[in-house]
Protein backbone atom coordinates (compact mmCIF):
# COMPACT_ATOMS: atom_id res chain seq x y z
CA UNK A 1 0.00 0.00 0.00
CA UNK A 2 2.84 2.43 0.74
CA UNK A 3 4.74 1.94 -2.55
CA UNK A 4 2.24 1.13 -5.27
CA UNK A 5 2.41 2.92 -8.63
CA UNK A 6 -1.23 2.44 -9.60
CA UNK A 7 -2.59 3.42 -6.19
CA UNK A 8 -0.32 6.46 -5.97
CA UNK A 9 -1.40 7.75 -9.37
CA UNK A 10 -5.07 7.19 -8.54
CA UNK A 11 -4.74 9.07 -5.26
CA UNK A 12 -2.86 11.85 -7.06
CA UNK A 13 -5.89 12.47 -9.30
CA UNK A 14 -7.59 14.34 -6.41
CA UNK A 15 -10.83 12.43 -6.92
CA UNK A 16 -12.22 10.06 -4.26
CA UNK A 17 -10.57 6.64 -4.78
CA UNK A 18 -12.24 3.26 -4.31
CA UNK A 19 -9.76 0.33 -4.15
CA UNK A 20 -11.12 -2.79 -5.87
CA UNK A 21 -9.94 -6.41 -6.02
CA UNK A 22 -11.48 -9.07 -8.27
CA UNK A 23 -11.12 -12.78 -7.55
CA UNK A 24 -10.94 -13.95 -11.15
CA UNK A 25 -13.07 -17.07 -11.67
CA UNK A 26 -11.28 -17.75 -14.98
CA UNK A 27 -8.18 -18.48 -12.86
CA UNK A 28 -9.78 -19.88 -9.71
CA UNK A 29 -11.98 -22.38 -11.55
CA UNK A 30 -8.84 -24.14 -12.82
CA UNK A 31 -7.52 -24.76 -9.29
CA UNK A 32 -8.38 -28.29 -8.16
CA UNK A 33 -7.18 -27.80 -4.58
CA UNK A 34 -9.86 -25.75 -2.83
CA UNK A 35 -7.47 -25.01 0.04
CA UNK A 36 -4.92 -23.62 -2.43
CA UNK A 37 -2.28 -21.80 -0.40
CA UNK A 38 -1.90 -18.96 -2.88
CA UNK A 39 -5.60 -18.12 -2.70
CA UNK A 40 -5.22 -18.19 1.09
CA UNK A 41 -2.22 -15.88 0.82
CA UNK A 42 -4.08 -13.43 -1.39
CA UNK A 43 -7.11 -13.51 0.92
CA UNK A 44 -5.02 -12.93 4.07
CA UNK A 45 -3.22 -10.06 2.33
CA UNK A 46 -6.54 -8.49 1.34
CA UNK A 47 -7.81 -8.72 4.92
CA UNK A 48 -4.69 -6.89 6.14
CA UNK A 49 -4.98 -4.35 3.34
CA UNK A 50 -8.62 -3.69 4.20
CA UNK A 51 -7.71 -3.18 7.86
CA UNK A 52 -5.19 -0.54 6.82
CA UNK A 53 -7.74 1.19 4.57
CA UNK A 54 -10.20 1.17 7.50
CA UNK A 55 -7.68 3.17 9.56
CA UNK A 56 -7.93 5.85 6.86
CA UNK A 57 -11.74 5.75 6.71
CA UNK A 58 -11.84 3.70 3.52
CA UNK A 59 -12.26 0.06 2.57
CA UNK A 60 -11.52 -2.45 -0.13
CA UNK A 61 -14.37 -3.61 -2.38
CA UNK A 62 -13.83 -7.30 -3.21
CA UNK A 63 -15.63 -9.00 -6.10
CA UNK A 64 -15.75 -12.60 -7.29
CA UNK A 65 -16.47 -13.46 -10.90
CA UNK A 66 -15.47 -13.10 -14.53
CA UNK A 67 -13.63 -9.74 -14.69
CA UNK A 68 -15.37 -8.26 -17.78
CA UNK A 69 -18.74 -9.12 -16.21
CA UNK A 70 -17.66 -7.72 -12.85
CA UNK A 71 -16.72 -4.44 -14.50
CA UNK A 72 -20.29 -4.09 -15.76
CA UNK A 73 -21.38 -4.23 -12.10
CA UNK A 74 -18.72 -1.76 -11.00
CA UNK A 75 -19.65 0.93 -13.53
CA UNK A 76 -23.32 0.47 -12.58
CA UNK A 77 -22.51 0.75 -8.87
CA UNK A 78 -20.06 3.68 -8.96
CA UNK A 79 -19.71 6.91 -10.88
CA UNK A 80 -16.38 5.83 -12.39
CA UNK A 81 -14.23 8.63 -13.79
CA UNK A 82 -10.99 6.68 -14.32
CA UNK A 83 -9.56 3.22 -13.60
CA UNK A 84 -5.97 2.70 -12.43
CA UNK A 85 -4.10 -0.59 -12.31
CA UNK A 86 -0.60 -2.06 -12.42
CA UNK A 87 0.38 -3.97 -15.54
CA UNK A 88 0.47 -7.77 -15.73
CA UNK A 89 2.59 -9.28 -18.52
CA UNK A 90 1.16 -12.81 -18.68
CA UNK A 91 -0.71 -13.63 -21.92
CA UNK A 92 -4.06 -14.32 -20.26
CA UNK A 93 -3.83 -11.13 -18.20
CA UNK A 94 -2.97 -9.11 -21.30
CA UNK A 95 -6.07 -10.43 -23.10
CA UNK A 96 -8.28 -9.88 -20.05
CA UNK A 97 -7.06 -6.32 -19.50
CA UNK A 98 -7.53 -5.54 -23.20
CA UNK A 99 -11.19 -6.61 -22.96
CA UNK A 100 -11.67 -4.39 -19.91
CA UNK A 101 -9.91 -1.50 -21.63
CA UNK A 102 -12.24 -1.81 -24.64
CA UNK A 103 -15.33 -2.02 -22.43
CA UNK A 104 -14.33 1.05 -20.42
CA UNK A 105 -13.40 2.95 -23.58
CA UNK A 106 -16.99 2.57 -24.82
CA UNK A 107 -18.07 4.18 -21.55
CA UNK A 108 -15.51 7.00 -22.06
CA UNK A 109 -13.64 5.84 -18.96
CA UNK A 110 -9.83 5.93 -19.25
CA UNK A 111 -8.06 2.72 -18.17
CA UNK A 112 -4.54 3.59 -17.02
CA UNK A 113 -1.87 0.94 -16.45
CA UNK A 114 1.43 1.44 -14.62
CA UNK A 115 4.71 -0.40 -14.24
CA UNK A 116 4.98 -1.73 -10.69
CA UNK A 117 5.90 -5.44 -10.83
CA UNK A 118 9.41 -5.01 -12.29
CA UNK A 119 12.17 -2.40 -12.56
CA UNK A 120 12.30 -2.57 -16.38
CA UNK A 121 9.43 -3.89 -18.51
CA UNK A 122 8.49 -4.85 -22.06
CA UNK A 123 11.04 -3.24 -24.43
CA UNK A 124 12.71 -0.80 -22.05
CA UNK A 125 15.96 -2.79 -22.24
CA UNK A 126 16.80 -3.82 -25.80
CA UNK A 127 19.82 -4.45 -27.98
CA UNK A 128 21.18 -1.52 -29.98
CA UNK A 129 19.02 -2.58 -32.95
CA UNK A 130 15.88 -2.33 -30.82
CA UNK A 131 15.31 -6.09 -30.63
CA UNK A 132 14.79 -7.80 -27.26
CA UNK A 133 17.70 -9.61 -25.64
CA UNK A 134 17.63 -13.39 -25.45
CA UNK A 135 20.89 -13.78 -23.53
CA UNK A 136 20.98 -12.80 -19.87
CA UNK A 137 24.52 -11.44 -19.43
CA UNK A 138 24.35 -8.62 -22.02
CA UNK A 139 20.79 -7.88 -20.86
CA UNK A 140 21.95 -7.54 -17.25
CA UNK A 141 24.81 -5.23 -18.28
CA UNK A 142 22.43 -2.96 -20.20
CA UNK A 143 19.95 -3.18 -17.30
CA UNK A 144 22.59 -1.84 -14.90
CA UNK A 145 23.76 0.83 -17.37
CA UNK A 146 20.21 2.16 -17.72
CA UNK A 147 19.51 2.18 -14.00
CA UNK A 148 18.96 5.62 -12.47
CA UNK A 149 17.89 6.80 -9.00
CA UNK A 150 14.43 7.41 -10.49
CA UNK A 151 13.95 3.65 -10.95
CA UNK A 152 14.22 3.22 -7.18
CA UNK A 153 11.90 6.10 -6.32
CA UNK A 154 9.05 5.01 -4.04
CA UNK A 155 5.42 5.94 -4.69
CA UNK A 156 4.44 7.42 -1.34
CA UNK A 157 0.71 6.71 -1.17
CA UNK A 158 0.40 6.97 2.61
CA UNK A 159 0.23 10.76 2.67
CA UNK A 160 -2.64 10.69 0.15
CA UNK A 161 -4.90 8.09 1.78
CA UNK A 162 -7.28 10.78 3.00
CA UNK A 163 -8.58 10.72 -0.60
CA UNK A 164 -10.09 7.25 -0.17
CA UNK A 165 -13.78 7.03 -0.96
CA UNK A 166 -14.84 6.80 2.70
CA UNK A 167 -17.00 3.75 2.08
CA UNK A 168 -17.19 0.77 4.43
CA UNK A 169 -17.62 -2.46 2.46
CA UNK A 170 -17.69 -5.83 4.13
CA UNK A 171 -15.05 -8.38 3.15
CA UNK A 172 -16.42 -11.70 1.85
CA UNK A 173 -15.35 -14.85 3.67
CA UNK A 174 -12.87 -17.24 2.10
CA UNK A 175 -15.63 -19.85 1.81
CA UNK A 176 -17.74 -17.33 -0.13
CA UNK A 177 -15.32 -17.71 -3.04
CA UNK A 178 -15.28 -21.50 -2.75
CA UNK A 179 -12.03 -22.01 -0.84
CA UNK A 180 -10.98 -23.16 2.63
CA UNK A 181 -8.00 -22.48 4.87
CA UNK A 182 -4.61 -24.09 4.22
CA UNK A 183 -2.20 -25.65 6.69
CA UNK A 184 0.78 -23.94 5.03
CA UNK A 185 2.47 -20.91 6.57
CA UNK A 186 3.79 -17.91 4.69
CA UNK A 187 7.20 -16.22 4.93
CA UNK A 188 7.62 -12.72 6.33
CA UNK A 189 7.69 -9.67 4.08
CA UNK A 190 11.14 -8.71 5.31
CA UNK A 191 14.59 -10.17 4.79
CA UNK A 192 17.59 -9.10 6.84
CA UNK A 193 20.59 -7.26 5.47
CA UNK A 194 22.77 -10.13 6.67
CA UNK A 195 20.97 -12.67 4.45
CA UNK A 196 21.41 -10.44 1.41
CA UNK A 197 24.99 -9.56 2.35
CA UNK A 198 25.98 -13.24 2.60
CA UNK A 199 23.72 -14.40 -0.22
CA UNK A 200 26.53 -15.28 -2.63
CA UNK A 201 28.10 -17.59 -0.03
CA UNK A 202 24.96 -19.26 1.32
CA UNK A 203 22.41 -19.31 -1.49
CA UNK A 204 23.31 -22.79 -2.79
CA UNK A 205 23.26 -24.55 0.60
CA UNK A 206 19.68 -25.77 1.13
CA UNK A 207 20.20 -26.62 4.81
CA UNK A 208 20.98 -22.96 5.60
CA UNK A 209 18.60 -20.06 5.97
CA UNK A 210 20.50 -18.33 3.20
CA UNK A 211 17.81 -17.09 0.81
CA UNK A 212 15.24 -14.33 1.12
CA UNK A 213 12.05 -16.44 0.77
CA UNK A 214 10.45 -13.32 -0.71
CA UNK A 215 9.28 -14.92 -3.96
CA UNK A 216 5.62 -15.11 -2.95
CA UNK A 217 5.63 -11.44 -1.94
CA UNK A 218 7.26 -10.33 -5.18
CA UNK A 219 4.81 -12.47 -7.13
CA UNK A 220 1.73 -10.94 -5.53
CA UNK A 221 3.04 -7.43 -4.96
CA UNK A 222 3.00 -7.47 -1.16
CA UNK A 223 6.49 -5.97 -1.10
CA UNK A 224 8.06 -3.35 -3.34
CA UNK A 225 10.53 -4.50 -6.00
CA UNK A 226 12.02 -0.99 -5.91
CA UNK A 227 12.81 -1.14 -2.21
CA UNK A 228 14.21 -4.66 -2.43
CA UNK A 229 16.42 -3.70 -5.39
CA UNK A 230 17.60 -0.64 -3.46
CA UNK A 231 18.48 -2.87 -0.49
CA UNK A 232 20.28 -5.34 -2.76
CA UNK A 233 22.23 -2.79 -4.76
CA UNK A 234 24.24 -1.66 -1.80
CA UNK A 235 24.78 -5.11 -0.31
CA UNK A 236 25.17 -7.92 -2.82
CA UNK A 237 25.61 -8.00 -6.61
CA UNK A 238 24.62 -11.68 -6.82
CA UNK A 239 21.29 -11.02 -5.11
CA UNK A 240 20.68 -8.05 -7.41
CA UNK A 241 21.35 -10.33 -10.39
CA UNK A 242 18.57 -12.65 -9.19
CA UNK A 243 16.17 -9.69 -9.34
CA UNK A 244 17.45 -8.92 -12.85
CA UNK A 245 16.74 -12.54 -13.88
CA UNK A 246 13.15 -11.89 -12.77
CA UNK A 247 12.93 -8.83 -15.06
CA UNK A 248 14.62 -10.82 -17.84
CA UNK A 249 12.10 -13.66 -17.77
CA UNK A 250 9.20 -11.20 -17.57
CA UNK A 251 10.61 -9.46 -20.66
CA UNK A 252 10.99 -12.81 -22.47
CA UNK A 253 7.38 -13.76 -21.70
CA UNK A 254 6.09 -10.42 -22.97
CA UNK A 255 8.14 -10.42 -26.19
CA UNK A 256 8.01 -14.16 -26.92
CA UNK A 257 4.59 -15.36 -25.66
CA UNK A 258 4.99 -18.63 -27.60
CA UNK A 259 7.12 -19.89 -24.68
CA UNK A 260 3.83 -20.67 -22.92
CA UNK A 261 3.34 -24.24 -24.09
CA UNK A 262 6.20 -24.26 -26.60
CA UNK A 263 9.98 -24.38 -26.49
CA UNK A 264 11.69 -21.01 -26.93
CA UNK A 265 13.92 -22.84 -29.45
CA UNK A 266 11.42 -24.62 -31.75
CA UNK A 267 13.88 -27.41 -32.59
CA UNK A 268 13.55 -28.70 -29.02
CA UNK A 269 9.89 -29.50 -29.60
CA UNK A 270 11.14 -32.41 -31.75
CA UNK A 271 12.48 -34.26 -28.70
CA UNK A 272 10.82 -37.64 -28.18
CA UNK A 273 9.91 -37.60 -24.50
CA UNK A 274 9.33 -40.92 -22.72
CA UNK A 275 6.63 -39.46 -20.44
CA UNK A 276 6.40 -42.53 -18.23
CA UNK A 277 3.49 -41.79 -15.86
CA UNK A 278 4.69 -44.11 -13.07
CA UNK A 279 8.11 -42.45 -13.08
CA UNK A 280 6.49 -39.01 -13.11
CA UNK A 281 4.44 -40.01 -10.06
CA UNK A 282 7.63 -41.20 -8.30
CA UNK A 283 9.24 -37.83 -9.06
CA UNK A 284 6.19 -35.88 -7.85
CA UNK A 285 6.02 -37.77 -4.56
CA UNK A 286 9.77 -37.79 -3.86
CA UNK A 287 10.33 -41.52 -4.34
CA UNK A 288 12.93 -41.68 -7.11
CA UNK A 289 15.65 -43.26 -4.98
CA UNK A 290 17.84 -40.18 -5.50
CA UNK A 291 17.90 -38.56 -2.03
CA UNK A 292 18.63 -34.97 -3.09
CA UNK A 293 15.83 -35.08 -5.68
CA UNK A 294 13.37 -36.66 -3.27
CA UNK A 295 14.19 -34.16 -0.53
CA UNK A 296 13.47 -31.26 -2.86
CA UNK A 297 10.14 -32.66 -4.01
CA UNK A 298 9.03 -33.44 -0.46
CA UNK A 299 9.92 -29.94 0.69
CA UNK A 300 7.78 -28.58 -2.15
CA UNK A 301 4.83 -30.86 -1.36
CA UNK A 302 4.92 -30.11 2.35
CA UNK A 303 5.68 -26.38 2.38
CA UNK A 304 4.91 -24.88 -1.03
CA UNK A 305 8.55 -23.79 -1.16
CA UNK A 306 11.60 -25.25 -2.84
CA UNK A 307 15.15 -24.01 -2.54
CA UNK A 308 16.41 -22.64 -5.87
CA UNK A 309 19.33 -25.08 -6.11
CA UNK A 310 16.83 -27.92 -5.68
CA UNK A 311 14.59 -26.45 -8.37
CA UNK A 312 17.46 -26.86 -10.81
CA UNK A 313 18.36 -30.35 -9.59
CA UNK A 314 14.79 -31.70 -9.66
CA UNK A 315 14.00 -30.12 -13.02
CA UNK A 316 17.19 -31.46 -14.57
CA UNK A 317 16.41 -34.91 -13.18
CA UNK A 318 12.89 -34.99 -14.63
CA UNK A 319 13.87 -33.79 -18.08
CA UNK A 320 17.31 -35.39 -18.46
CA UNK A 321 17.29 -38.55 -16.30
CA UNK A 322 13.68 -39.53 -16.89
CA UNK A 323 13.19 -37.86 -20.28
CA UNK A 324 9.83 -36.47 -19.21
CA UNK A 325 8.53 -33.36 -20.95
CA UNK A 326 9.48 -30.16 -19.14
CA UNK A 327 5.85 -29.00 -19.48
CA UNK A 328 4.78 -31.78 -17.09
CA UNK A 329 7.21 -30.50 -14.47
CA UNK A 330 6.34 -26.89 -15.14
CA UNK A 331 2.64 -27.66 -14.55
CA UNK A 332 3.39 -29.52 -11.32
CA UNK A 333 5.47 -26.62 -9.96
CA UNK A 334 2.70 -24.24 -11.04
CA UNK A 335 0.28 -26.27 -8.94
CA UNK A 336 2.48 -26.49 -5.84
CA UNK A 337 4.74 -23.42 -5.58
CA UNK A 338 3.57 -20.59 -3.34
CA UNK A 339 5.68 -18.19 -5.39
CA UNK A 340 4.56 -19.56 -8.77
CA UNK A 341 5.24 -16.92 -11.38
CA UNK A 342 4.58 -17.93 -14.99
CA UNK A 343 7.56 -16.06 -16.44
CA UNK A 344 10.14 -17.31 -13.95
CA UNK A 345 8.73 -20.85 -13.73
CA UNK A 346 8.64 -21.22 -17.49
CA UNK A 347 12.11 -19.72 -17.84
CA UNK A 348 13.55 -22.00 -15.17
CA UNK A 349 12.07 -25.16 -16.66
CA UNK A 350 13.15 -24.32 -20.18
CA UNK A 351 16.62 -23.55 -18.83
CA UNK A 352 16.78 -27.01 -17.25
CA UNK A 353 15.47 -28.72 -20.39
CA UNK A 354 17.92 -26.71 -22.56
CA UNK A 355 15.00 -25.55 -24.71
CA UNK A 356 14.91 -21.96 -23.48
CA UNK A 357 16.77 -18.77 -24.21
CA UNK A 358 20.23 -18.69 -22.66
CA UNK A 359 19.64 -22.22 -21.35
CA UNK A 360 22.09 -24.81 -20.10
CA UNK A 361 23.44 -26.72 -23.15
CA UNK A 362 21.69 -30.06 -23.57
CA UNK A 363 24.84 -32.02 -22.76
CA UNK A 364 24.99 -30.40 -19.31
CA UNK A 365 23.28 -32.93 -17.08
CA UNK A 366 23.25 -32.44 -13.34
CA UNK A 367 24.68 -35.43 -11.49
CA UNK A 368 22.55 -35.70 -8.32
CA UNK A 369 25.39 -37.42 -6.43
CA UNK A 370 27.86 -34.66 -7.29
CA UNK A 371 25.27 -32.01 -6.44
CA UNK A 372 24.85 -33.66 -3.04
CA UNK A 373 28.61 -33.69 -2.44
CA UNK A 374 28.86 -30.00 -3.25
CA UNK A 375 25.76 -28.61 -1.58
CA UNK A 376 24.63 -31.08 1.11
CA UNK A 377 27.72 -33.18 1.93
CA UNK A 378 26.62 -33.94 5.49
CA UNK A 379 23.08 -34.78 4.32
CA UNK A 380 21.68 -32.13 6.67
CA UNK A 381 19.01 -31.06 4.20
CA UNK A 382 18.31 -34.55 2.89
CA UNK A 383 17.81 -36.04 6.37
CA UNK A 384 15.18 -33.39 7.12
CA UNK A 385 12.98 -34.60 4.29
CA UNK A 386 14.05 -38.22 3.76
CA UNK A 387 14.18 -39.67 7.28
CA UNK A 388 13.89 -43.27 5.98
CA UNK A 389 17.16 -42.96 4.04
CA UNK A 390 19.36 -46.08 4.41
CA UNK A 391 16.43 -48.22 5.51
CA UNK A 392 14.45 -50.88 3.66
CA UNK A 393 11.63 -48.35 3.25
CA UNK A 394 13.64 -46.11 0.93
CA UNK A 395 13.26 -47.05 -2.77
CA UNK A 396 16.04 -48.16 -5.10
CA UNK A 397 17.18 -45.63 -7.69
CA UNK A 398 14.58 -45.36 -10.43
CA UNK A 399 17.25 -45.23 -13.13
CA UNK A 400 21.02 -45.63 -13.20
CA UNK A 401 22.81 -42.30 -13.69
CA UNK A 402 25.31 -43.28 -16.40
CA UNK A 403 22.60 -45.08 -18.39
CA UNK A 404 20.23 -42.08 -18.12
CA UNK A 405 22.98 -39.70 -19.19
CA UNK A 406 23.79 -41.75 -22.29
CA UNK A 407 20.09 -42.10 -23.17
CA UNK A 408 19.30 -38.41 -22.97
CA UNK A 409 22.38 -37.38 -24.96
CA UNK A 410 21.41 -39.76 -27.75
CA UNK A 411 17.76 -38.63 -27.68
CA UNK A 412 18.58 -34.93 -27.83
CA UNK A 413 21.27 -35.42 -30.48
CA UNK A 414 18.85 -37.35 -32.68
CA UNK A 415 16.14 -34.70 -32.37
CA UNK A 416 18.51 -31.81 -33.04
CA UNK A 417 20.77 -33.34 -35.70
CA UNK A 418 19.42 -31.17 -38.53
CA UNK A 419 19.48 -27.92 -36.55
Amino acid sequence: MDDNAGLFNALSSERPVQPVFIFDTEILSKLEDKSDARVNFIYQSLVLLNEEYNKHKGSLKVYYGNPPEVWKKIVAEFDVAEVYTNRDYEPYAQQRDQLIYEFLKKKNIPFKGFKDHVIFEKKEITKDDGLPYTIFTPYSKKWKLNLTPAHFKSFDSLSLLHRLNGSNFKMPLLKDIGFSKTHLSFPATYTSNSIIKNYHQNRDIPSLNGTSRLGVHLRFGTISIRRLATQAQGLNEVFLNELIWRDFYSMILYNFPHVVGNSFKPAYDKIKWRNNEAEFEAWCTGKTGYPIVDAGMRELNNTGHMHNRLRMITASFLTKHLLIDWRWGEAYFAQKLLDFDLASNNGGWQWAASSGCDAAPYFRIFNPYEQTKRFDPQYNYIKTWVPELNTAKYPQAIVEHAFARKRVLETYAKALKND
